[in-house]
């Protein structure tokens, strides 16, 4: 790297004690971006100190914070289509040195279960009967009733790891795999819930397109419209389309950062909740 010689310097001068200098370095190293973390993590591990470690540590999370910003404003401006993707950059902000890969290979793993069970002549019912027992009985993922709050879910990969998520993020996953077997099944954005719709493409004469609602978080659970009405009753909302009909990518990683925002204000974490929010104005239009 020709710029190696420069990193280097500027990284032995972190710890100089003169403000104006040490927030020109900053600068000019938050500039170099990822190049510069394995030089950092490299200071870090060979100093005693702690102003000097401390520094190293904000610099890295701002980097990493910075390319998580880039990465969604890029996702958000080519148009939103991979929400799988668009939940893996969200996951980085908690986890920057995330496996992407792996995530993917762990869904590629179980779509390949379902689909190995799959038949053309199966009815819509029947094809979520199978995803449903891949996903829920063979594989063990759940609705986390016992700590809903807790922000781990809503990152994908503790998720997967855990196999206990909240509705948001197992619809995502349930979803993901339902649409790379060709089963049109979508995020519906209903209040305090989220749930998923199975859109008859055939019958263009349903009302909001969808054949039935799915409960992602109660175990794939199958409900109709009626269902639907009776839940925004209970709440003392007026229905609205938006309740009923699937939701654009962009609103599920806006409703994913929602989460957060409210699970970290619950632990007192502010200095993640004004993060999140910086988050949430790059996809607001």
């Amino acid at each position: 790297m020709e710029n190696l010689a420069e990193i280097s310097a500027l990284v032995k001068l972190l710890d100089d004690p003169d403000e104006e200098v040490y927030q020109h370095v900053q600068q000019r190293l938050l500039e170099y971006g990822n190049e510069v973390i394995t030089y950092l993590e490299s200071a870090w591990e060979q100093s005693l100190n702690t102003v000097l470690q401390e520094r190293i540590e904000n610099l890295v999370h701002a980097i990493q914070f910075n390319s998580v910003k880039e990465d969604l404003n890029l996702w958000y401006q080519s148009g939103a289509f991979d929400l799988l993707q668009g939940a893996i950059v969200i996951n980085r902000y908690q986890y920057p040195d995330l496996d992407e890969q792996g995530i993917i290979n762990q869904i590629e793993e179980i779509k390949r279960d379902i689909w190995v069970g799959l038949q053309y002549e199966m009815s819509s019912i029947e094809k979520i009967k199978l995803i449903n027992h891949v996903f829920y009985n063979q594989y063990g993922f759940s609705g986390n009733t016992k700590n809903h709050h807790d922000p781990q879910n809503s990152y994908l990969s503790q998720v997967l790891e855990s196999k206990k998520g909240n509705q948001i993020s197992l619809a995502i996953i349930y979803a993901t795999l339902a649409q790379k077997l060709d089963i049109p099944v979508y995020g519906v954005n209903l209040p305090q819930h989220f749930i998923l719709g199975y859109i008859d493409e055939s019958n263009a004469d349903k009302e909001y397109g969808v054949l039935f609602y799915i409960n992602a978080f109660n175990k794939g659970a199958i409900f109709g419209k009626h269902d639907v009405d009776q839940f925004l009753r209970q709440l003392n909302l007026e229905p609205q389309p938006g309740f009923y009909s699937p939701c654009s990518n962009t609103e599920i990683i806006r409703r994913i950062i929602r989460n957060l925002i409210s699970a970290y204000e619950n632990l007192g974490a502010t200095e993640k909740v004004e993060e999140l929010k910086e988050l949430q104005e790059i996809l607001s239009e």
